[in-house]
């Protein structure tokens, strides 16, 4: 049985006085929530700040980014070693907003996949289709090519570790949401795939979906067979809305 994990990505917000009301409003709150693993990834310069408030609670910390490189003359980026040093057990990999604003290739993502995995971190993959793609037909497309990216850096025993993220593009941000059946459609092929490899793997992966899950839907989607729990961007600023979406999974 695969636990339930809800994922919240604060993206680009917050200062020292909002982020520690919103953990201590997560905190305070984490005894409703009975079976999902939560796990919060604030911008990196708070990092350090939110891994000392989730000292002495369940809540994982991880961050929005990773270098594919452990160390050397990279400016203006952060190794998996640093991270691992502040406390982060989770790294947000291939990020649509990294793919789309920073063209980011298949290929890098693959290298900062394999760099969180080297460094002990918990990659949360993400993959996805734009409204364009989707409208076209080629999703699975999209997703497949996406994740073969990886598989061929790692292999899919790597995913035995490893969290995937289905993000429509699409549904990002925007207040539109696949429904439950549509995303079930596309969880059920990412685990199809990956269970043509290694059945195993597949059976003990967690798929979660990201895309405008908020306290309204997240039950629903949820309750699908294949999907674990959510990536939250918006819903997670506000504790008592991610501690909702947290809930559903109860």
């Amino acid at each position: 049985m695969r636990q339930v994990m809800v994922a919240g990505n604060w993206k680009m917000n917050g200062s020292s006085e909002s982020v520690k009301e919103l953990m201590t409003g997560i905190k305070q709150g984490m005894g409703s929530v009975a079976n999902t693993e939560v796990v919060v990834c604030p911008p990196a310069v708070y990092i350090p700040r939110v891994s000392g408030a989730a000292d002495g609670s369940a809540i994982k910390v991880g961050s929005q980014n990773i270098c594919d490189q452990d160390s050397g003359a990279f400016t203006g980026e952060i190794s998996g070693e640093m991270l691992k040093d502040t406390g982060c057990e989770y790294a947000i990999i291939g990020h649509s907003e990294r793919r789309a604003l920073y063209g980011e290739s298949d290929e890098l993502i693959a290298k900062r996949f394999a760099a969180a995995r080297r460094n002990g971190i918990k990659p949360i993959f993400c993959i996805g289709e734009t409204l364009e793609e989707r409208e076209s037909g080629v999703t699975n497309d999209v997703c497949s090519r996406q994740i073969d990216a990886v598989l061929e850096l790692e292999g899919v025993e790597s995913l035995a570790d490893s969290v995937i993220a289905y993000e429509p593009v699409w549904a990002i941000g925007t207040g539109k949401v696949a429904t439950p059946e549509q995303a079930q459609e596309v969880h059920a092929f990412i685990r199809g795939k990956i269970a043509a490899l290694n059945a195993d793997v597949a059976e003990g992966l967690q798929i979660l979906y990201g895309g405008s899950m908020n306290p309204g839907n997240a039950k629903d989607l949820i309750g699908q067979p294949d999907i674990d729990g959510g990536l939250i961007g918006g819903a997670s600023l506000k504790a008592e809305d991610f501690l909702a979406i947290c809930q559903a999974g109860n």
